[in-house]
């Protein structure tokens, strides 16, 4: 009989981005080749990205499947790398095409993904035919150099070098408009000769169209040659020029070069709001090394060692505090609004912003492994990845393109040889054609609002990861919550003291304490807490003993102490006073856990314990209402009485009570059934099959969990259902406005086709209104950057906002 045993896949393929990866069926292969396993998949259900195995323990153990796992992984890991490589190519629209089609080609490279509007291509290959050097070399001759990240040349791109530096392209486009002006104003009211007017012209050719020419030429010198929209452009203009339409052509060229130029600065703004993530934290760190500190490299601090952090200084590591007290500014992480208090033993992290107390923070995680470290991956690896809208304009443009060439052929050559036009009016209306049907704005309308709508939400502390849950997110009609930890606190309270005839709460509550502090059980550790909160003093007790499903024996104040439920005593035959029964059974009848505390021969009462529905759980559901969500569910193993309580008290439509992690996804498939796009919140773990299942699996508090940052479609950092409506809000927005890009890019190009063919439009007005509409397309995606709507009635003090604003810069 086969035997299955689980590995995650972080630990055999940590550089494969998701579980749909082809390493993955690489890492499946090499391991059935082996003796004694029998089958690998990865299973639904699974609680982490975890590959399972199934072997044959007659013939392999446990240890040797384990090992041969890791054996495999690190086999396909030396073959096979996954790189993320940040280029410039915002001179054309459809150079990601280009780039992908020629990366491509390369020996080594068996994949390649590249978003103009991110600026970032992801590249699989195999390592013992190519490198990291060679692909960036390749990008260096495609004329697409790599940059370096931002946080490695320690500023913002606009924020290095000088504005010519910076704004090159912007510069010459400018200087190319100014001799336009100058050459045609000439003409027209100065009488300037046509000798004097043609240089002019040609020097606004060369300014205007240089980067298109440079890339061109380079693609012909690499027998890369290709019909794409720097040609066209190339064309339409020496077309204009071969019919003395100098200053229409040079026109041409100024308005792409400028729009060109704008689209980079726009796009940059929302490049920006994700790379200023990576420059969040400090570059040294102060270590405590016995008795001296001495500032070294952040990335020379190893996981285990003491950092001091002093007041309102950033935090430079993960860790847990070691001394000290003070509250944390945790926004640049988890976008929570309200400085988060920390005391020995609590959770900081890298690029956090200390309060007014020096703390010591012993190092958990070192650089690379930090949550803002893998926060800032993640959001690179998320804008790689297109979203549906984008993949349906890509397999539109691969038809559109080389349609509008056979039809821009035809222009030219039919009309004059059937008598309709002379050859002047059909070139010329071809060549306008060429700049009215290119599809520009379809190009970049899609990659630009999921740019936007990524940064947005990483600023505020939600990570969603990849244009596609983007969309998703945006066109869900219900949502279904797990409750314990959810929608409830996750910890159970004290939340009644029923004290027996002649006895106080404070008596009952101080001897159940004095026995439950020495038991690890949540229901010992709220009684311990609300003792705590009342500052008790509580009495030594003696040795606990544990009676299993019943309660616990001890000893106060010489005389025996039990707490328990009423089986402890019925199953003793110990009478149990009526008074006593009474409290159980009203304590039950409102769902609390109830435990009785009997001191020798005296009954103290009754303790009632609940979990707590979340803060504020009630108005993030009525928010969710307000963004259009149509049902939301309540999942939970509890039993109904608990579960309906809760679910009244936070306000869900429907609750499904009494159900194991099999019933979870039954009735997640049934919701998928009646409403289409459903999501599910939970904590990443423990709700792994409904998650596996939902159209969006949204986990909680992923900043501080490993697993659930990896697992989930789209994490909330801090543990705050607050986030839910804005992260919800925004996706809407940005599926509106990818909607409406769409429609406008189409409608353009309609337009222009039947303006330029019928000789309405010249080849000037198809090109302002061709540039134009580009820049009104990533102008509305970049409105995703303001959107607000979602946090709107959250606290938001001047600090944090003011925080908030820093970053945005």
């Amino acid at each position: 009989m086969s035997q299955r045993a689980r590995v995650e896949l972080s630990l055999l393929l940590p550089e494969a981005p998701d579980a749909r990866d082809a390493c993955v069926s690489r890492l499946e292969a090499l391991l059935l080749r082996e003796k004694g396993i029998t089958r690998t998949h990865l299973p639904e259900e699974a609680a982490t990205r975890a590959l399972c195995i199934h072997y044959d323990p007659g013939l392999v153990t446990l240890a040797q499947v384990e090992r041969l796992a890791i054996t495999a992984g690190a086999t396909v890991s030396r073959q096979f790398g996954h790189i993320l490589l940040a280029l410039r190519a915002v001179d054309s629209e459809d150079a990601a095409p280009r780039i992908e089609r020629a990366l491509s080609s390369l020996a080594g490279v068996l994949a390649v993904e590249v978003n103009l509007a991110a600026q970032f291509a992801r590249i699989e290959f195999n390592r013992n035919q190519t490198s990291r050097e060679s692909l960036e070399a390749a990008l260096r001759e495609l004329g697409y150099a790599s940059a370096p990240a931002p946080a490695a040349a320690g500023a913002p791109e606009e924020a290095r070098g000088g504005w010519y530096a910076r704004n090159t392209e912007l510069a010459w486009s400018l200087m190319g408009g100014l001799l336009l002006a100058v050459a045609w104003a000439g003409q027209r009211w100065l009488e300037l000769p046509r000798g004097v007017a043609l240089p002019l012209y040609a020097a606004s050719y060369a300014l205007g169209g240089w980067d298109l020419v440079r890339h061109w030429v380079g693609a012909v010198r690499k027998g890369r040659l290709s019909f794409d929209i720097d040609l066209l452009m190339l064309l339409a203009a020496i077309g204009a020029a071969a019919l003395g339409d100098w200053a229409e052509g040079a026109f041409l060229l100024f308005l792409f070069s400028l729009a060109h130029a704008l689209e980079h600065y726009a796009l940059g703004r929302a490049r920006n709001a994700i790379r200023a993530l990576s420059s969040l934290t400090p570059a040294t760190a102060r270590v405590l090394r016995g008795s001296t500190s001495s500032e070294v490299p952040v990335e020379a601090v190893a996981a285990g060692e003491v950092v001091l952090v002093r007041p309102a200084e950033r935090i430079p590591v993960d860790g847990l505090v070691q001394s000290g007290r003070s509250t944390v500014n945790q926004a640049p992480i988890t976008g929570e609004s309200v400085p988060v208090e920390k005391v020995v033993g609590s959770e900081v992290f890298a690029g956090t912003v200390n309060g007014e107390g020096a703390l010591e923070v012993k190092t958990t995680r070192a650089v690379g492994d930090r949550t803002l470290d893998r926060v800032v991956k993640l959001v690179e690896e998320a804008q790689t990845q297109k979203a549906p809208t984008q993949r349906f304009t890509d397999r539109f443009e691969r038809i559109f393109v080389p349609a509008v060439l056979v039809a821009d052929v035809a222009l030219i050559l039919v009309p004059p040889l059937i008598g309709a036009w002379n050859w002047s009016t059909s070139f010329y209306r071809g060549m306008a054609l060429l700049v009215a049907a290119s599809p520009c704005a379809l190009a970049l309308g899609t990659p630009a609002a999921v740019l936007a709508g990524i940064a947005q939400a990483a600023r505020r502390g939600v990570l969603i990861k990849g244009g596609a849950h983007l969309e998703n997110l945006g066109r869900l009609r219900a949502l279904a919550f797990d409750k314990t930890g959810t929608l409830t606190e996750g910890r159970p309270e004290v939340t009644d003291l029923a004290a027996a005839e002649g006895v106080t709460e404070a008596g009952l509550l101080r001897v159940a304490a004095a026995v439950e502090r020495l038991s690890q059980h949540p229901l010992a550790t709220a009684v311990v807490r609300s003792a705590e909160a009342r500052n008790m003093e509580l009495p030594a007790a003696g040795e606990l003993m544990s009676l299993t499903a019943r309660g616990v024996r001890s000893s106060v104040e010489g005389r025996m102490v039990e707490i328990g439920n009423l089986r402890l005593w019925e199953e003793a035959g110990v009478p149990v006073p009526a008074a006593i029964r009474g409290q159980v059974e009203r304590l039950q009848a409102l769902s609390r856990s109830v435990m009785v505390v009997r001191h020798g021969e005296v009954w103290l009462g009754s303790i009632g314990m609940a979990d707590r529905l979340r803060p504020g759980a009630p108005e993030v559901l009525k928010r969710l209402r307000a963004v259009g969500l149509q049902r939301l569910v309540m999942l939970t193993g509890d039993n109904r009485g608990v579960a309906e309580q809760v679910g009244a008290e936070a306000g869900v439509d429907e609750v499904r009570a009494e159900l194991l992690p099999e019933d979870k996804v039954t009735v997640m498939k049934q919701l998928l059934a009646a409403h289409g796009q459903v999501a599910m919140v939970g904590d990443g773990v423990n709700d792994a099959p409904a998650l596996a299942h939902a159209t969006v699996g949204i986990a909680m508090g992923a900043a501080g969990t490993a697993v659930a940052l990896e697992t989930a479609d789209v994490a909330l950092m801090a543990d705050d259902l607050g986030t839910l409506p804005f992260a919800v809000g925004l996706s809407r927005q940005a599926s509106a406005i990818i909607r409406q890009n769409l429609l406008l890019s189409l409608a353009v190009i309609v337009l222009l086709v039947l303006a330029s063919t019928t000789g309405f439009f010249g080849i000037g007005a198809a090109v302002l209104v061709h540039e134009g509409s580009s820049l009104v397309v990533i102008a509305n995606a970049l409105r995703l950057l303001t959107y607000e709507e979602g946090t709107a009635g959250r606290a938001s003090p001047p600090a944090a906002r003011a925080e908030a604003e820093k970053r945005s810069e």
